[in-house]
């Protein structure tokens, strides 16, 4: 993900267009590094977000309300003393660079019109938001910047406002052939790095993309190019500057197999063909899109950190218990040979000498000679009890193990379908669930709030989770479990008789359900339904997943049987992809 020159480019063409000859009415500062402009202009109000987080620094336009402290900061009484009705006059970007001037007209206190800049630099860890007057003094910064920081330029009251030296890099959008011959392809470096390095605003996605549409490898060194390919590569990035030049954006989002946003843009992104691009009307949707779904993503897996830990310890330790029962079960195996031994002692020991320490018999099961080894101070029938006495015992053992065995595959069968229920959740809500079937089947404690009254510590948390909606091609409803718990419910409550029920064949994953209305239902969606009952399972990440789907009605709930476990005899099967990004999500 890059916040580049281009997308920055981009950006500044949208709020030119919206924002220019805008007034400005409302100033906040709800965090320490960022700033809401409200600006009305052409009979609507604007919404303008600026953050100079070191992680995460941003500028768009958006419709989210941000609660704001009870005292505003000293940046911001201060903007709001200079800028409170200001006229935006321009919105600029030098160059490429990630720097954009907001040039502001308003009345000072004499009534006299003055001109400020409101500059946002969108630099990483250098990223700032700096007032400046019209001769480009610093009036004041949301951060300040002493030599004691940065040798290079300080940001602080009275000092005078310079962009930062980018070192020898040029400007995309003045390059000629030679310039671009000298400066990007006489680098010592990969083709991809010399010309994120040599170019201003060019992020290594953008020089990766441009390789790509020129057919060349973004690792392979630029000594190895012939004149001809480092023309053909000129001609591409020629060819994507000029698109921005002429401000042909198409911002875009770029979406993985789950439907994870990846890489997002406002050109093309050709180098991501096999995964699915989805088109936004503006720029400011893109950004506020993106970084609202990385962050959704990035907190449901903090969330779930704990609940993913205590899964992975229970599969762990079952497991464990798993392998040593099957080791304990291998060892009742000679069972029936100390049943077969005791039988043969009492058919064959009646002429056994005292002291006999074997006993060479007919084994009338197999019809061969065997040898029983005996224990030579004991008598025949004192050995025939001994091995009916082992035999008995390991019996014992292969039941109670045999029995503890399933117990144990059933465990982990569960615990797995947990782990999957956690790869499919989306929203905090969703672990809701997944908490209270880890804390019913003992997994992890219930936790109780001292103090708090009526808190017993069995008190369930609200569900307001739901399953998934879908709608296919032909207009049926279709619907996805997103744990156990949903997945009992659709099939059992929800879903009537007549209603078709899929599931990834013999691993975890979601029931689905296809609502048919009593009306027949074509293949295309039967196909639908599978890819969904494919892509929410542990076999997402496959090629193809094989699926089973049956009517509602044969379907069954063993008894005592975890959540989500059910039995059925009646069946048909398919192979399908699990791609469905092509099915219409309602919810």
């Amino acid at each position: 993900m890059a916040l580049d020159g281009l997308v920055i480019s981009n950006v500044v063409y949208e709020l030119k267009e919206k924002l220019v000859d805008g007034r400005i009415t409302k100033i906040s500062q709800p965090e320490k590094d960022e700033l809401v402009l409200i600006i009305k202009n052409n009979r609507a109000n604007y919404k303008l977000f600026l953050s100079a987080g070191a992680s995460l620094p941003l500028i768009y336009l958006t419709e989210e309300s941000k609660q704001n402290p009870l005292t505003a900061p000293g940046f911001c009484m201060l903007l709001r003393k200079h800028l409170n009705s200001a006229r935006i006059l321009d919105i600029i970007q030098p160059g490429l660079e990630r720097i954009v001037q907001i040039k502001i007209e308003h009345l000072n206190e004499l009534g006299d019109l003055c001109v400020k800049y409101l500059i946002i630099e969108l630099m990483g860890k250098h990223s700032n938001i700096i007032f400046c007057d019209d001769t480009m003094n610093i009036i004041d910064s949301i951060k300040h910047v002493s030599h004691l920081v940065s040798s290079v330029r300080e940001v602080l009251p009275g000092r005078e406002y310079f962009i930062p030296v980018s070192g020898d890099k040029q400007n995309p959008l003045t390059l000629t052939y030679e310039a671009f011959t000298e400066h990007v392809l006489k680098k010592p470096f990969p083709l991809g790095k010399a010309i994120y390095t040599a170019l201003t605003g060019i992020s290594p996605l953008i020089a990766n993309e441009i390789c790509y549409r020129a057919s060349l490898d973004s690792e392979a060194s630029t000594s190895s190019l012939s004149e001809l390919e480092g023309v053909h590569l000129y001609k591409n990035f020629d060819r994507l500057i000029g698109d921005i030049r002429e401000y042909k954006f198409q911002p875009n989002i770029v979406y993985d197999e789950d439907n994870s946003p990846v890489e997002f843009s406002c050109i093309p992104l050709t180098c991501y063909s096999n995964l699915t691009k989805l088109d936004y009307e503006s720029i400011s949707q893109v950004l506020e899109t993106y970084y609202a779904s990385k962050n959704a993503i990035t907190r449901i897996r903090q969330k779930s950190v704990d609940l993913r830990k205590i899964v992975s310890n229970a599969i762990e330790r079952n497991t464990k218990k798993y392998e040593l029962q099957l080791k304990q079960l291998k060892d009742t195996e000679k069972r029936d040979k100390y049943k077969v031994y005791g039988e043969l002692i009492n058919t064959y020991g009646y002429n056994l000498e005292p002291g006999a320490k074997s006993l060479t018999a007919l084994n009338y099961y197999t019809n061969e000679e065997i040898t029983i080894p005996l224990d030579p101070t004991l008598t025949a029938k004192e050995n025939s009890l001994k091995y009916f006495e082992k035999y008995n015992k390991l019996k014992r053992t292969f039941d109670a193990v045999s029995s503890l065995i399933e117990e144990t595959k059933i465990d982990l069968i569960h615990l797995d379908s947990i782990r999957t229920s956690l790869d499919i959740a989306l929203a905090e809500d969703d672990l809701v669930e997944l908490k209270e079937e880890l804390m019913e089947y003992g997994y992890m404690k219930r936790k109780f709030t001292p103090g708090k009254p009526g808190n017993k510590g069995n008190k369930k948390q609200k569900v307001t989770s739901r399953p998934f909606h879908y709608l296919s091609s032909d207009g049926f409803h279709i619907y996805v479990g997103k744990n156990n718990y949903q997945n009992d419910e659709l099939t059992f409550k929800f879903a009537t008789g007549g209603d078709w029920w899929f599931h990834a064949k013999n691993i975890p994953g979601s029931h689905v359900i296809l609502q048919t209305e009593g009306k027949e239902i074509p293949d295309r969606t039967f196909e639908e339904a599978g890819r969904l009952a494919a892509f929410y399972s542990k076999g997402r990440e496959g090629d193809k997943v094989e699926i089973d789907y049956t009517e509602r009605k044969n379907v069954k709930k063993p008894a005592g049987g975890k959540p989500g476990f059910v039995v059925y005899y009646t069946n048909y099967s398919m192979m399908v992809s699990p791609d469905i990004s092509d099915i219409q999500q309602i919810s």
